[in-house]
């Protein structure tokens, strides 16, 4: 499981005193651990892996807005540190599929749903969520949807 090996990573960077690392791997911790505590509540629980790595990518576009906004204002070196917590989160995710990769999956889907235009655009990004979720950035391949759709 995906949360065992983020805890297993805490445990070896403690040991190794690697301090940013450390850091980056508690903020996940925390995060998983807040959602945990939202899906209380609700009826049904996402399996736990894809809880975790919905988590990580939230945190991914979350660093990589800050990394964009800290170079903008002039603060390359909190951009670095939101870039050392962007690399270690990072390294929790599957391997993210390529922009050619992505645009294969998007043709097969559009071709099995029968999208013709822009109207279809939900249809192949749902299924494209269903099937790759965890492997791409939804941001960047919604816009590879609309481009083969236009």
């Amino acid at each position: 499981m995906l949360r065992d090996s983020i805890k297993a990573a805490q445990i070896s960077a403690m040991k190794a005193g690697e301090k940013q690392r450390l850091a980056a791997i508690r903020l996940i911790l925390a995060k998983v651990k807040d959602r945990d505590i939202e899906l209380r509540t609700a009826e049904t629980a996402p399996d736990d892996d894809a809880l975790v790595i919905d988590v990580l990518q939230k945190m991914v576009k979350q660093r990589r807005e800050s990394i964009q906004l800290f170079e903008q204002g002039g603060r390359p070196e909190k951009a670095a540190e939101e870039q050392a917590e962007l690399e270690v989160i990072e390294g929790f995710l599957p391997a993210q599929l390529s922009e050619e990769e992505t645009k294969v999956a998007i043709e097969a889907i559009k071709a099995e749903v029968g999208a013709t235009g822009m109207k279809d655009m939900g249809k192949v990004i749902a299924q494209l969520k269903a099937r790759h979720g965890s492997e791409l950035d939804m941001g960047k391949a919604s816009g590879w949807v609309k481009a083969a759709l236009a």
